[in-house]
Order: structure tokens, then sequence, then C-alpha cells
């Protein structure tokens, strides 16, 4: 049964399109190109996710954090400052991603559409200002949203704002995401319902447990399935 009247704040990246596999496309170059002589793919892999989430505590996401973050691991495996041409390759394997294009998941467009012509339509995304305002023109969804929100972090904090500024209340609005940790978990402990639309290239700093006998979680396999519950 279709629920009635609610308010859906969605996720962004790797929710209404893909993202998180182009990073790992260019975690894999790295990993070919910066071999290390005594550390394997899974040990250097470890490396980045540890500066990674150093680095996002201080710099957000995004980008140029992750080209910072790639920088900062090959410095530490070679144990010395990189060479202009290191420097520059290391640059040029990240090329898509700083120019932000987007690709679309299947049904997205077509989805919102419907949802927009009985629900209120927020988008909460996380990141650089810039870079995902870039995204968001160029995905050319913003039409369905009343208002898009980038803030540079998710928690509960942040969906209770959101909620109190916005005039609606928790107990009708649903976030949409892929992230446990960023999406499901705060937007429950704000007292929200929450739908997990589980990708399967979502960042290993997203992860996190939830709780199954958790009833105001509703768990889909594609986006194109919202229409059949909202």
């Amino acid at each position: 049964m279709r629920r009635t009247g609610q308010t859906l704040i969605f996720d962004a990246d790797d929710t209404l399109w893909e993202n998180n596999v182009f990073f790992e496309r260019v975690i894999d170059d790295f990993l070919d190109w910066a071999a290390h002589p005594t550390l394997d793919r899974v040990q250097i892999r470890q490396i980045l996710n540890d500066i990674e989430r150093a680095n996002a505590v201080t710099h957000g996401y995004g980008s140029r954090v992750f080209l910072r973050n790639l920088h900062e691991t090959f410095e530490r495996l070679q144990e010395r400052p990189a060479s202009l041409a290191e420097r520059e390759r290391i640059d040029a394997l990240a090329g898509r991603l700083i120019r932000g294009e987007v690709d679309l998941i299947p049904g997205v467009a077509d989805t919102l559409a419907d949802l927009a012509s009985r629900h209120e339509l927020f988008l909460l995304t996380k990141g650089d200002p810039e870079e995902q305002q870039r995204k968001i023109d160029a995905s050319g969804l913003a039409t369905w949203f009343r208002k898009t929100h980038i803030v540079r972090e998710k928690d509960a904090e942040v969906y209770r704002r959101l909620a109190a500024d916005s005039g609606f209340s928790v107990d009708r609005t649903w976030m949409i995401g892929n992230s446990p940790k960023s999406d499901i978990r705060p937007a429950r402990q704000a007292g929200m319902g929450a739908v997990f639309i589980p990708h399967e290239h979502t960042w290993v700093l997203e992860h996190a447990e939830l709780d199954p006998l958790d009833d105001g979680v509703l768990t889909l396999g594609r986006f194109t399935e919202l229409v059949d519950h909202f």
C-alpha cells in the first residue's frame, strides 16, 4: 500500500547517480601504478583507507580531498615527497572525478517525477559545496526538489535541523539513501523513517551495521521500487 503526503529526503551520490564506482576505478589504477616491493594491494588499500578516514574529519569529502589522499598514500609508501612527474601522474588518474561528470542510476529521473506528484521532495548531500552543486546542476534533477541542501556531514542533528527549518513532521518523513552510516542510522535517530537502497560500490567508510528488527527501515533492491511504497 502506498503512503501518501510524505516528505521524502534523498541522498545524491550512489543513490541518484553513480559515484563511488569511479573512485574505485581510480584506486585500482593507482594500486597498479604504485606497486610496492613488500606491501600487497590489500595492505596499500588499508593505508589509503586510514588516510581517507583521518582526512575526512579535517578536510571533508570530494574529489580534491580524494586526490590529497592519493598523494599522501604515495608519499607514505615511498617515504619521500613525490616528484613533479609523479604528482602529475596521480592528478591525471582522477581527471574524470575533477570534471564532475554524472551518470544517473537507471529510472531515477522518471521515479522522481512520479513521486513529486504526490510528495514533497528534498535533496540532502554531503561533500564539497562547489563540487556537489556542479553534479546537481549536471544531473538535471533539481527541478523535482523543493530545496537542495549540501552539508559537511550528515548526522542526527542535521536531520533534526532540516525538519525544523523546513517545517515538516519527522513522523511523516523518510530518508532515502545507500549509506547506513550517513543516511539510514542518523535519520532513524532523528525519528524519521528510512529507505535503504544498497549499492554494491558504497564507500567502505559509509558502511555500518543496521538493526534487522527495526521496522522503521524499508530495504529496497532498486530505486524504481519507491513508487510501489510512496
